[in-house]
């Protein structure tokens, strides 16, 4: 069994469905996924829970290659609004959303090893690679971070994957010292700075398992398709995601998930005459 964690709302459906096919299309290990999402409109009108049409979806997908995959949906807004309502970091470069992680010591449901990934990663290679590196005497692994590891810090981290010790975690409170930190400092890269700041042991591991730039290496693991600063011909950002197919065909040259993105536009075609039907139905 391998346990997946993902956070977001209702616009990370096209994210947890490439990924959740790069994942089951690639491993014989049953897959176990938590989504923790939470309906925060207050700030934006967009920011609403992921739906239980989509988890259902979702769990069709997946349970398409494995039938005991399944896909769990656990709303976190009120442990959200005890934690974080109108915080120092609330509104930071991301969205409050990138805190819902934070929240993962406080929900039982979660066991004691889980994979955290965020929702722009997809599996090149079998993930049961990762999952069975062994964090027994560390509260996570984790890969650094590409930039920040040479302007921040030298072992500064990339928190878009987190290969968790759950029951070390809550041991040492990391993320209890984290959530304190979210409340109290402004941060630049709010969640994970927290998480960097509070750690006690972290097991830094080879790049193959969140290869941020590279996205045609055939060794990688886990890609993460998370923005990228570019020097030539002039300073500048991309941020390309998965489910953008034509960007990463032409912009990033990426070929190495065409196979899961097709089948991505099958499903979400299914997907999409679905709705049309219970609205039609409505």
């Amino acid at each position: 069994m391998i346990n997946i964690l993902l956070c977001g709302n209702i616009k990370v459906f096209d994210g947890a469905l490439t990924e959740l096919i790069s994942i089951t299309n690639k491993t014989k290990e049953t897959i176990r996924c938590y989504i923790f999402t939470m309906d925060l409109s207050r700030i934006k009108y967009e920011y609403k829970s992921i739906t239980n049409n989509q988890i259902e979806f979702l769990n069709k997908v997946v349970k398409s290659k494995n039938i005991d995959n399944e896909v769990i949906k656990i709303d976190v807004t009120d442990l959200y609004e005890k934690e974080f309502n109108k915080c120092k970091n609330e509104t930071a470069y991301c969205t409050p959303y990138t805190l819902l992680r934070l929240l993962a010591d406080l929900v039982p449901e979660i066991p004691d090893k889980v994979l955290y990934l965020d929702i722009d990663m997809m599996a090149a290679d079998d993930i049961s690679k990762l999952y069975s590196i062994d964090v027994s005497k560390y509260e996570y692994a984790v890969v650094k971070e590409k930039y920040g590891s040479v302007f921040i810090w030298p072992d500064y981290i990339n928190a878009g994957m987190l290969l968790l010790n759950m029951k070390k975690i809550r041991e040492t409170n990391l993320l209890e010292k984290a959530r304190n930190l979210i409340r109290t400092k402004k941060m630049l890269f709010a969640d994970q700075d927290a998480i960097y700041r509070a750690t006690t042991s972290k097991l830094i591991i080879p790049r193959i398992y969140n290869e941020q730039s590279k996205f045609n290496k055939k060794d990688t693991v886990i890609c993460h398709f998370c923005k990228r600063l570019l020097l030539w011909p002039y300073p500048r950002t991309e941020n390309y995601k998965q489910w953008n197919i034509e960007e990463v065909h032409k912009v990033l040259k990426c070929h190495t998930f065409d196979t899961d993105l097709e089948e991505y536009k099958k499903w979400k075609e299914e997907y999409e005459e679905s709705r049309e039907e219970v609205e039609i139905y409505e």
